[in-house]
């Protein structure tokens, strides 16, 4: 009987159903994109192969926030330290012509201390390769591949054009890198860093550096941290922002599902008073039609995550393909959560209209025209 209903109205049932899906697609595609920008953002960070960062006084633990504030000089201070085999200072510079992105200005010479390959494992080159002038830039493939750059390509940044000199594999840092001379004159800030890159001779004596950092006179304010508790802080609930939008993109989606289904159910509901009315005469009791009235709103509800994600992962291979770098990451929590927050919001939305069916009289029920 149940099912019967649904199909009695086809056009209906298709309508609550979709509605529903866009409400799945919505949590999942957004929260699918947050969380990757978050992960991605994480995973490039170890992919440096730095065990320790230290940042200067009241620094964001998000990097390239804070511009280019310290003496370089400072990277000395570091290789001083014991269980420190390299330091690689780096000058950090947000761009939003446009998307937001952070450059990195780094040093490539392999005569010189501070050598950014010298953290983990060197670039790998898929076309060109290091810089060959002070305005030469190194971009990951997944730049290459949205923007369609190749190798001699030409960017214009901070007033200056830049040649793509070498194309990398991706996660090692920022997308984009140049020389660190010549953003620091780009900036004005000559023998600035933004922050310092510490790579130790195990992991496992990250805690100790930074304990050390803490002892070198003049630093004790200084932002030290491992690369396991800079991983720990990239979370939902420590980005300005993100927790609520979250919030409130997950509450706009039940209401959406509520809304849909209320309007569906109750809509069914009045079309079948009589009906109703006769189920009352042959003995159905309240908890029975309102049974009947829920099933229906739990098999939308069903439906409508199913389709949902089916849309989900067409709109996250569109997206993936066109936009590289700005991938959607799937997640089993919030596919579960998702799909209780479409379900939780159509029964609700079928609670009101299942009581008024209940509570209907059978004899003007069956009077009903």
């Amino acid at each position: 009987m149940v099912f019967s209903n649904l199909v009695h109205r086809p056009l209906r049932t298709l309508i609550s159903v979709f509605a529903i899906s866009i409400e799945v697609t919505l949590i999942l595609l957004i929260v699918g994109l947050c969380m990757s920008m978050l992960n991605d953002n994480a995973d490039r960070q170890k992919g440096i192969g730095f065990d320790v960062m230290v940042s200067p006084p009241g620094s964001s633990f998000f990097t390239g926030i804070t511009g280019a504030p310290v003496s370089i000089k400072v990277a000395d201070k570091l290789r001083g330290i014991p269980h420190v085999t390299a330091v690689a200072p780096i000058v950090t510079h947000f761009i939003t012509t446009k998307r937001l992105e952070i450059i990195a200005g780094i040093d490539l010479d392999s005569k010189s201390p501070n050598n950014f390959d010298k953290m983990g494992r060197p670039f790998r080159y898929l076309a060109g390769g290091g810089f060959q002038g002070p305005y030469d830039m190194i971009v990951d493939d997944l730049f290459a591949q949205q923007n369609h750059t190749k190798v001699g390509d030409h960017y214009d940044m901070l007033n200056q054009s830049f040649r793509i000199s070498g194309i990398v594999e991706h996660g090692k840092g920022a997308r984009r890198y140049v020389p660190i001379g010549t953003l620091q004159d780009l900036l004005g800030s000559e023998g600035k860093v933004s922050m310092f890159y510490v790579k130790t001779d195990t992991p496992e004596n990250a805690e100790t550096v930074v304990a050390e950092v803490k002892q070198i006179p003049g630093m004790d304010q200084y932002v030290a941290r491992s690369l396991a508790e800079y991983a720990s802080l990239m979370t939902v609930a420590n980005m300005p922002g993100l927790g609520p939008f979250i919030d409130i993109v997950i509450g706009i989606s039940v209401i959406i599902g509520f809304i849909v289904i209320f309007q569906s159910m109750y809509t069914a509901v009045m079309e079948r008073t009589r009906e109703i009315g006769i189920l009352k005469s042959l003995g159905a009791t309240q908890f029975y039609i309102v049974n009947v009235v829920l099933r229906e709103s739990l098999i939308l509800a069903i439906a409508g995550v199913l389709l949902g994600l089916v849309f989900t992962a067409l709109g996250s291979a569109a997206i993936n393909y066109r936009f590289p770098l700005n991938r959607v990451m799937w997640d089993n929590h919030w596919v579960v959560k998702s799909a209780l927050i479409a379900v939780t919001g159509a029964l609700l939305g079928g609670l009101y209209p299942a009581l008024k069916a209940a509570r209907k009289d059978a004899i003007e029920a069956l009077a009903y025209e």
